[in-house]
């Protein structure tokens, strides 16, 4: 049975989430002068791609983990599909997680001693991905290393198995914590084009952080802190 706050149909309405004049604590003082998010009214729409850009200290992070739940400490209203997200108990941020939002962590919290596709596989998948992991490894040039231990692999091809885990996960609304900062022009190419697809197959939203602007990948929205 879902949670009380959550009401999970596959025929219901596209996600929504909305942000009515959020404001994290503590408030970030440089992004909140020239913000574009915060203290505002945003909604984010399935199936529509943002960017949030911003250097280091701004509150990027702070957005995504507000969405997903992880951080509660703000002021104003984080609503989703129309509920009141202070009102959601632990069981429906984890309904939640594991059929509507999935997250890539900037620090990607990968368990260094299990290998890359124990990580990966460690949470039941709810959603069966056209790709197998063995194929988007390929894709992302990192199957070689799924079968070695995270502790072991460089920052760029933990990236890319964290990506691969967040896509084989279950979400209607996906948030990517700068993805692509330990890879390269080539890689960082094959790996939106692998997201791109996952996207459109779905309908998904995106919500992508991002030092730099990122002219080269198609956003609807874009939002600087």
């Amino acid at each position: 049975m879902p949670p009380v706050c959550l009401d999970w149909k596959s025929d219901r309405p596209r996600m929504k989430i909305e942000l009515q004049e959020l404001l994290p604590e503590p408030i970030p003082k440089k992004a909140l002068n020239a913000s574009g998010v915060w203290g505002s009214a945003l909604v984010l729409d399935q199936g529509k791609r943002y960017l949030v850009t911003g250097v280091s200290g701004r509150g990027k992070s702070t957005l995504l983990h507000l969405i997903y739940g992880i951080r509660r400490d703000f002021w104003g209203q984080l609503l989703i599909d129309d509920k009141d997200s202070s009102a959601f108990t632990e069981e429906d941020w984890a309904y939640l997680r594991s059929r509507q939002i999935a997250l890539l962590f900037q620090d990607l919290r990968l368990f260094p001693n299990l290998t890359a596709r124990e990580n990966i596989e460690l949470l039941p998948a709810r959603y069966e991905a056209a790709l197998s992991t063995e194929t988007m490894a390929e894709r992302l040039g990192v199957a070689e290393y799924l079968e070695k231990p995270c502790g072991i692999l460089s920052q760029g091809q933990r990236q890319r198995m964290s990506l691969i885990r967040a896509l084989s996960r279950s979400f209607e609304i996906l948030l990517l914590d700068e993805p692509f900062s330990h890879l390269d022009d080539e890689n960082t190419r094959k790996a939106w084009t692998l997201i791109e697809e996952e996207l459109e197959r779905r309908n998904a939203g995106l919500v992508l952080s991002s030092l730099e602007e990122v002219s080269d990948f198609t956003i609807d929205h874009k939002w600087k802190l």
